[in-house]
Parts: C-alpha cells; sequence; structure tokens
C-alpha cells in the first residue's frame, strides 16, 4: 500500500498531460495558420454549412453564431448548429472545415449514426459519474471502503467509455467533411484540402489526448485501489 500523501501513480498521467498541451498548441496553430488562407469559392463558413445541411434536407437545422474561439459545435437536443464568430464569418480553409466538420454531425444525427447515438445516450451517467468518481474514490481510499473506491471507478468507466466513443465519431464527421468539401466543390483539390485537413486532423489530436487521459486516469484507480488490498 503506498503511504499517505505519497502517490507514485501520478507517473502514469503524464504522457497524457503531454499529448494534452501538444494537441492544444497543434490545433491553434493550425487554426491560425489556415485561418489566413481564403478558400477559392469565395463562401464564408456559414453559408458553407448552410449548403451543405440543405443538400442534406437538413432545412429544419438553423445555424447561429455562438460566442468565443474554437467553441462551434452542433447541439442535438436542439438541433442547432453553432459556429463561433471566426468561423461563421470567415472564407478561410480552416473556417470551411471546422463548419463542414460540425455539419458532419448534424448528417450523423440524422442518419441516427450509432457510435453517436450510444454516446449521446451516456451523457448523463458520464457527467454524472466524472463529477462523482474521484471524490466518491478518495473518500473510500481514505477510510478503507472498498465499496466507495468500488463505485468510483465503476462510474468513472462510464466517463471513460464516453471518452472512447467519441474518436470514432468525431473522426467520421471529419471524413466525412473533408469528402464533402471536395465533392462538392467548396475546395479544390490539392493544397485547398490538405489545409482543411490538417486543421481537422489537429483538432482531432485534442480528443486523442482527452482519451488517453481518461484512460490513464482509470488505470492509476485500479492500482490505488490494487495497492489497497496488499
Amino acid at each position: 500500500m503506498f503511504p499517505l500523501f505519497y502517490d507514485p501513480t501520478y507517473i502514469l498521467i503524464i504522457p497524457a498531460l503531454i499529448l494534452a498541451v501538444y494537441a492544444q498548441i497543434k490545433v491553434k496553430s493550425a487554426f491560425q495558420r489556415y485561418s489566413r488562407v481564403t478558400a477559392s469559392s469565395g463562401m464564408t463558413g456559414a453559408q458553407v454549412a448552410r449548403d451543405l445541411l440543405n443538400k442534406n434536407n437538413l432545412h429544419n437545422v438553423p445555424v447561429e453564431i455562438t460566442r468565443g474561439t474554437l467553441t462551434d459545435h452542433y447541439d442535438p437536443r436542439q438541433k442547432v448548429l453553432r459556429l463561433s464568430s471566426e468561423v461563421y464569418h470567415s472564407r478561410s480553409l480552416a473556417a470551411l472545415g471546422v463548419a463542414a466538420h460540425e455539419t458532419g454531425h448534424a448528417i450523423q444525427h440524422s442518419q441516427e449514426y450509432i457510435p453517436l447515438n450510444i454516446r449521446n445516450a451516456l451523457v448523463p451517467v458520464a457527467s454524472f459519474g466524472s463529477n462523482l468518481a474521484f471524490p466518491l474514490f478518495f473518500i473510500g481510499l481514505l477510510f478503507n471502503g472498498s465499496f466507495l473506491m468500488n463505485l468510483g471507478i465503476l462510474l468513472f468507466s462510464f466517463a471513460v467509455l464516453f471518452q472512447v466513443l467519441t474518436l470514432p465519431v468525431e473522426f467520421n464527421a471529419s471524413n466525412r467533411a473533408l469528402h464533402m468539401l471536395e465533392s462538392e466543390g467548396y475546395l479544390m483539390r490539392g493544397g485547398e484540402v490538405t489545409g482543411a485537413r490538417k486543421v481537422l486532423s489537429a483538432a482531432a489530436l485534442t480528443y486523442l489526448a482527452a482519451t488517453a487521459m481518461a484512460i490513464f486516469q482509470l488505470f492509476r484507480l485500479l492500482l490505488l485501489r490494487g495497492s489497497r488490498d496488499d
């Protein structure tokens, strides 16, 4: 058993922390770089999103502006696609890539894409688990309560599963986005598509980092739980 206040399992999350920092730097760098490159189509992110939604019979999904930077998202509960101001109004490769990616999520929702449906169903329990798992686990660890430790691990497992399911959802949305941007002529094949791909690949790295962090944290809890039995 590890002595109180000494926890060598922290070393497990260092690689995930490094990856997370690298991913954030990468996505900001890629977005800033390709935000300065205008797409030959001359269309804004909002126009591309609206056009793609219409072509997929999603006329009832509005495209709105949301506050913040890189806060673009599709809300499946309200069926609204929200784009940050710098994506909504911009004609850059980065803006079109992000707008098409979020449109990909709206299309996934309309087609009942299975990984997305499972992930959405897990949202309440994953949120509950991520908030309570660690307090319950460490109260159990402190007071030798096996039940609370096991409950904390179980709850956090749902949060980990949510992160794992996020990966195919995000990768699929990016693949859809790049295909639509090229096939519909919003981006020229070659440099323009490559630029958008680099932005979306950098964004995907942040999801990989989040998943890695969740998995390493789960391993850490399991190790701590095992040390209590030693």
